[in-house]
């Protein structure tokens, strides 16, 4: 494969650096815009060319020394070697483009990222696979594994958990490993920037309403921190292990559904709910709150259409994946008006962004 020489233009969504031969887009793990670097191109495709980081010629002054040994290798982070506040601006600017170029919306009132009080030793919980004795993380782009004795960004209570899992020697297979208090149901992996992300939907969600429907609720994250600003809370989610949870000390006015999202929406009509909860007689949607909290694949078909079908006074999406957000958004757009979108830094040193955002009918 060939080397090329490059200036970085821009960090693309998913964290690679983008330079250009001959008007071809050209990614390059591991880089930061305004950089001039050697890469090896290792894919070629018409529109594009994939390629790994040879040496970098002039480094951006953003530039640091990542802290985790294995970092270049492990699949997990993507940003290490970017001094953190430089990670913030380029995930808000990744929101930004992409909410432009998918959803094709202009004007967009996007909020200041909300960093981590925690760059490192956040995580409440990771999976590591267990293989031929090696127990860790995949590499970047393969199936291969990588010995891991200690994850830096997981706190000291997840690699205690880790080492002991080492020293059992166990079977090959996936091992989540959680903190000791973290329960056995999906939650946010960063427990402090989950606290400001509850905080910021309190915050936008309207008080003295009728209906909350809390669609994918888990065990209840956000319901639960609304309930004096409802009269009564429905949520849904596949999960019945989390519903189980959710389920528990709840008070009257709280419902849990297991069940599929889609399906359970189609039936939550205003029609069927009339007789559950006090309305106000003069509009319908001015009495709702929809909160859909979907996995990195967005909304599907159904739900976007259920969501038009009950027209929420106000809607929240939060997302775990900017570019399945903006493509729900472009199709809820014609119907909701956006008041604001705020990105949350869940998972620094890795590509990953969490947005939420604010609508109304």
């Amino acid at each position: 494969m060939r080397i090329v020489d490059l200036k970085i233009e821009d960090i693309a969504f998913g964290g690679k650096g983008v330079g250009r031969e001959q008007g071809k887009a050209i990614f390059v793990p591991y880089t930061i815009e305004a950089e001039l670097v050697s890469a090896e191109i290792v894919r070629e495709k018409k529109q594009f060319a994939e390629a790994e980081l040879v040496e970098v010629k002039e480094s951006s002054p953003h530039r640091v020394t990542p802290k985790c040994p294995y970092f270049g290798r492990c699949g997990g982070c993507a940003y290490q070697h970017i001094d953190y506040e430089h990670q913030l601006a380029i995930k808000w600017r990744q929101v930004r483009n992409v909410l432009q170029r998918i959803g094709k919306l202009r004007d967009i009132p996007l909020r200041p990222i909300i960093p981590s009080p925690k760059q490192y030793e956040y995580r409440n919980r990771i999976t590591v696979h267990a293989q031929n004795g090696m127990i860790g993380f995949f590499r970047r782009d393969s199936h291969r594994l990588i010995d891991i004795e200690r994850c830096p960004i997981s706190c000291d209570e997840v690699n205690q958990a880790l080492t002991e899992l080492r020293e059992r020697n166990p079977p090959d297979g996936h091992f989540t490993l959680r903190t000791f208090s973290s329960r056995r149901v999906f939650s946010q992996t960063n427990d402090q920037v989950a606290t400001a992300l509850r905080d910021l939907i309190a915050d936008l969600v309207p008080a003295n309403q009728d209906l909350l429907i809390d669609a994918y609720c888990g065990a209840g994250f956000f319901a639960k921190a609304l309930l004096n600003k409802f009269k009564r809370v429905v949520g849904i989610d596949w999960d019945k292990f989390a519903i189980a949870a959710a389920k528990e000390n709840a008070t009257e006015k709280e419902t849990y559904i297991a069940g599929d999202v889609e399906e359970e929406l189609g039936r939550l009509n205003l029609t069927a709910l009339n007789s559950q909860v006090s309305r106000r007689k003069t509009d319908d949607s001015a009495v709702m709150t929809l909160i859909v909290d979907p996995p990195a694949i967005g909304l599907s078909v159904s739900v976007r259409r259920a969501i038009l079908d009950l027209a929420p006074a106000t809607l929240i999406y939060v997302s775990c994946n900017p570019a399945t957000l903006a493509r729900d958004l472009k199709e809820l757009h014609g119907k909701f008006t956006i008041d604001s979108v705020t990105p949350l830094d869940m998972f620094p040193q890795t590509a990953e962004i969490e947005v939420a955002v604010h609508l109304h009918a």
